[in-house]
């Protein structure tokens, strides 16, 4: 079989991408989740005492330790699956990263398996947040001078 007829048989077999729905449902996924947490700290405002900053902090804990929990049973991966980027990209998503790093490099040991693997995949995502933070800061610097 010559390349050019393999590479046809692979583009008519390969499963294609709907990214409108792929869209559609992280979109939703996302929207849920904020909306989740809007009720839980409409709930919280209503029933104590605590400052409005102090609510959002300990629901963001919750968010963030509800997806490490569920990294760490396996089932956040299924929700992956399902809901796509809109569980990814929000806060959960750095949770599950962190997650999935520590306990793929449990087996090594705390120092130099989970202390040092930690941030493996979450470093990419702190090191371009502080660099685009940076520019956007000295932009900001430079419009309002």
């Amino acid at each position: 079989m010559n390349k050019e007829r393999y590479k046809k048989i692979v583009k008519r077999n390969t499963k294609k991408d709907n990214y409108i729905h792929n869209y559609l449902i992280a979109f939703i996924s996302g929207g849920l989740l904020g909306s989740l947490s809007e009720i839980i700290f409409i709930i919280i405002k209503n029933i104590s005492d605590i400052s409005h900053a102090n609510i959002r902090s300990y629901i963001s804990l919750f968010i963030i330790l509800t997806a490490s929990l569920l990294t760490s049973l396996g089932i956040f991966d299924n929700f992956i699956v399902k809901f796509r980027s809109g569980l990814i990209i929000p806060t959960t998503g750095f949770a599950h990263s962190v997650t999935s790093s520590a306990i793929d490099a449990k087996k090594e040991g705390l120092i130099t398996g989970i202390g040092s693997n930690f941030f493996r995949l979450a470093g990419s995502v702190i090191l371009y947040s502080i660099v685009t933070s940076f520019f956007l800061i000295l932009i900001k610097v430079i419009i309002n001078a």
